[in-house]
């Protein structure tokens, strides 16, 4: 993987832990996602 993929993917995933983190957890438990699941998730969408 080179260097610009890894940040790029690195930068995805730091948004989606973002967002994700500034959601409420009604939001979220809407969505079907534990706010102790985003690591998760976001590595999920990362690839």
């Amino acid at each position: 993987m080179n260097l610009a993929r890894s940040f790029s993917n690195w930068r995805k995933y730091r948004q989606t832990v973002n967002e994700l983190g500034r959601m409420s957890d009604r939001e979220l438990s809407d969505l079907g996602i534990g706010r102790s699941d985003i690591p998760y998730v976001a590595r999920q969408a990362v690839k």
